[in-house]
């Protein structure tokens, strides 16, 4: 559908397997995955042994097309090559760009951007390309930024050094949107910031709910300033910066699925509340950007995107949307007991006019 090394956007499914739990309750798989491009969402009657007489003739199968479609026997390297490659390229030609990966809560974002000691993540694979990368390049030298944040309940966190207090956002007129109070690494190499990306989950918000044992409660974003400058002598000095945004999101969540109460409750509608916000972010980017009809003798009205609805969405103000590069990866659940909760996550790709694409996401918010 798209040249991912030139497209602002790369829009992918990854679809986990059956839990053991889900196995011992029966579930059944509502997904196929159709040419590594096509998402379908079989009706979950379908594949029940119980028909159900009120939808025999209806039917609630669904299609969805991605540039990336991902099943559950896709390795954590195959994620990498078709999502977060690009990506790498993009930062070192001097651009903004984000990674993240989003779906309802116990769907798998958390390993498909952090992974484990065995199948490392998006984020592990990403940030030792990009020293690889800039180890192999003798035309430049760098200097490389680190910091690690949380956003939970609408405030911010430092998860590298955790204080109890929140940080709060500022405008830089040349470094864009930063974080007062953020503590940030001059990192050199891999195995640092490995050390301190370990560090940073250690502090971060988990606990336990109905739907999933080790729910985030938070969203995780990883920043990566990267400086270059040419190392041949010329009379003026110029530095390319660009900035890495890896973001874990916390899951979607469902009153009613995760019979949540209290704390967990004000979590969960703080979590859903952000989401929505980063949906209606990206739908705005997404709509066609042609200005409003002009009337004679005024100025066309600018498309409005309401960054400042969350923290979340401000913080990543320059790192999507615009001249930058950002891969988006859905993450579901293929049983038929989740079957509203993958419907709602599926984002639908569609291609604009003019050729860039036109994403939407369809992303449920109980608020």
């Amino acid at each position: 559908m798209s040249n991912d090394a030139e497209s602002s956007f790369i829009v992918a499914m990854r679809v986990r397997p059956l839990l053991g739990k889900e196995l011992d309750n029966k579930c059944k798989s509502v997904i196929k995955v159709v040419d590594e491009k096509v998402v379908c969402i079989l009706d979950p009657t379908k594949v029940q042994e119980k028909e159900d007489y009120l939808r025999r003739d209806r039917s609630r199968e669904k299609q969805f097309a991605f540039d990336h479609a991902f099943d559950t026997n896709t390795s954590q390297d195959s994620v990498y090559r078709h999502a977060g490659a690009p990506i790498i390229m993009a930062v070192l030609g001097g651009y903004n760009a984000s990674v993240f990966a989003y779906g309802a809560t116990g769907a798998g974002k958390t390993f498909t951007m952090l992974g484990d000691m065995q199948n490392p993540g998006l984020m592990v694979r990403v940030v030792a390309a990009l020293f690889d990368r800039m180890r192999s390049d003798s035309e430049h030298k760098f200097n490389v930024v680190m910091s690690y944040l949380e956003v939970y309940n609408e405030n911010i966190k430092d998860l590298l050094t955790p204080t109890g207090q929140y940080l709060e956002l500022r405008e830089d007129s040349t470094r864009g949107v930063t974080v007062a109070g953020i503590t940030e690494y001059a990192v050199t190499s891999v195995e640092q910031t490995m050390e301190l990306l370990h560090r940073g989950n250690t502090n971060r918000s988990v606990e336990p709910t109905k739907r999933n044992e080790t729910s985030s409660r938070s969203h995780a974003v990883l920043q990566i300033v990267v400086e270059q400058e040419a190392k041949t002598a010329n009379t003026k000095k110029q530095v390319v910066v660009s900035k890495l945004s890896l973001i874990d999101l916390a899951g979607s969540e469902r009153a009613s699925a995760t019979e949540n109460r209290g704390q967990r409750l004000l979590e969960g509608a703080n979590i859903n509340r952000s989401l929505l916000a980063l949906a209606n972010c990206i739908n705005a980017l997404a709509t066609d950007s042609k200005p409003s009809k002009l009337v004679k003798g005024k100025k066309p009205i600018a498309k409005y995107v309401p960054y400042r609805d969350s923290k979340l969405t401000r913080l990543l103000k320059d790192s999507f949307g615009g001249n930058t590069r950002t891969a988006m990866i859905a993450n579901v659940s293929p049983s038929h007991v989740e079957f509203e909760e993958t419907f709602s996550a599926c984002v639908r790709v569609k291609i604009n006019e003019s050729g860039p694409y036109v994403i939407a996401i369809d992303l449920f918010a109980e608020v």
